[in-house]
């Protein structure tokens, strides 16, 4: 067997609307407007609490919240018997309302449930939210989901992002779109072994699927195996960059969220300048003028090939200070390394302990960081890698 390409079925059933989604903080108004919307058209309503030990509490809460409503409560700690009772009634609209464990997440199809309510949704993944907001939205009436937070104000960056992510790719037809996002948040794990979840950000899903591309036809190849019979394999690494600056395709400059996917692979293997400049200048030919953050982009994919090209892994320019971090079988030139320790004057400090350069500088412009990535590196790379 081989590996094949992905099918992506993007067609949603007749007279389906997309699901309008909201990501808000938890208030007892917000959540008395949403049920009370859907009771005046005769809906049902899911609210979802994922801790058994509490979800009685929550239930009283929302009872004295939304007393309009008929409220049944649904986990998995219930008997069988309990739980196919309740689900029952449910279904026959005896209740209006069903606070439920992620119980509900698949193998549910209730037409008359067209509003879900996620509480404490920041503690789910992104293909898990994009499951249970799939709950509603089964018939030809129009969805609503709202994803409740204790304080968007103090979100963490992951769940920022999954959360941005549900709400942004709220169309029909997104599934494929949550999926490959799912898997730059959460890694890929180790396809063939027992470890089941990864950090595929340490090399991104482009390379990881280069990589496991190139390992299957090592595989396959018998002629590259070695005396013991096992393959042989090139270890790559992708460096990280980080220089406080917006590097995107903006979804205003190219509306069709495949297209962009498609670039961004593109941009993300290509292996060569040259090949990154042929990408830019299609894109300014189809697109018209870059943006900044495209501009960023681009920049930023150029510094990853200089960097590893000379066995840097992180490379870390913020306004105040950087960082650079250097692997084990880093090839920068000492003498290069010797002046730009000399030219900080004091403000550069070697670290043995993570093999790392730390400096400290003003850099308050994103040009003026871009700029001094680009010498600092330029500076690091020895005489014999240099490119004209």
């Amino acid at each position: 067997n081989e590996l094949r390409d992905i099918s992506i079925i993007a067609t949603p059933p007749n007279n389906r609307l997309s699901i309008r989604t909201f990501v808000r903080n938890w208030q007892a108004d917000i959540v008395r407007e949403a049920c009370l919307r859907e009771l005046k058209r005769g809906g049902q309503i899911f609210y979802v609490h994922n801790e058994v030990r509490s979800i009685n509490s929550v239930a009283k809460e929302i009872e004295r919240i939304v007393p309009e409503a008929r409220i049944v409560v649904a986990h998995g700690q219930m008997s069988k018997l309990q739980l196919q009772s309740v689900m029952q009634s449910f279904y026959l609209h005896k209740y209006d309302l069903l606070v439920c464990t992620t119980i509900i997440e698949s193998g549910i199809d209730i037409p008359t449930a067209n509003t879900i309510i996620i509480d404490k949704a920041s503690k789910f993944g992104l293909a898990q939210l994009h499951q249970l907001r799939g709950r509603v939205g089964r018939s030809h009436h129009q969805a609503y989901a709202y994803l409740l937070v204790p304080s968007t104000e103090y979100l963490n960056s992951d769940a920022r992002r999954r959360l941005e992510a549900i709400a942004t790719f709220d169309q029909l037809g997104m599934g494929y779109v949550i999926a490959t996002h799912d898997l730059e948040f959460r890694g890929a794990g180790a396809l063939l072994g027992d470890e089941q979840s990864g950090v595929i950000n340490e090399i991104g899903y482009s390379m990881y699927s280069e990589i496991l591309k190139e390992a299957v036809n090592t595989i396959k190849n018998t002629q590259n195996k070695t005396t013991n019979g096992s393959a042989t394999f090139k270890r790559r690494f992708s460096a990280e960059i980080n220089l406080n600056i917006s590097a995107l395709l903006p979804e205003s400059w190219i509306p069709n969220v495949n297209l962009r996917l498609k670039l961004y692979r593109q941009i993300a293997s290509a292996e060569k300048d040259h090949e990154l400049n042929r990408i830019k200048s299609e894109m300014l030919d189809r697109f018209g003028k870059l943006p900044e953050q495209v501009d960023h982009l681009f920049h930023v994919h150029t510094l990853k090939h200089l960097c590893e090209s000379i066995g840097i892994s992180k490379l870390t320019i913020s306004p105040k200070y950087g960082k650079i971090l250097f692997r084990e079988d880093t090839a920068i030139s000492l003498a290069g390394l010797n002046l730009l320790v000399s030219e900080y004057e004091g403000s550069a400090k070697l670290n043995r302990t993570d093999s790392s350069l730390q400096l400290s500088h003003s850099l308050s412009s994103k040009d003026d960081r871009i700029r001094a990535a680009y010498r600092i590196l330029n500076q690091l790379t020895p005489q014999e890698l240099e490119v004209a």
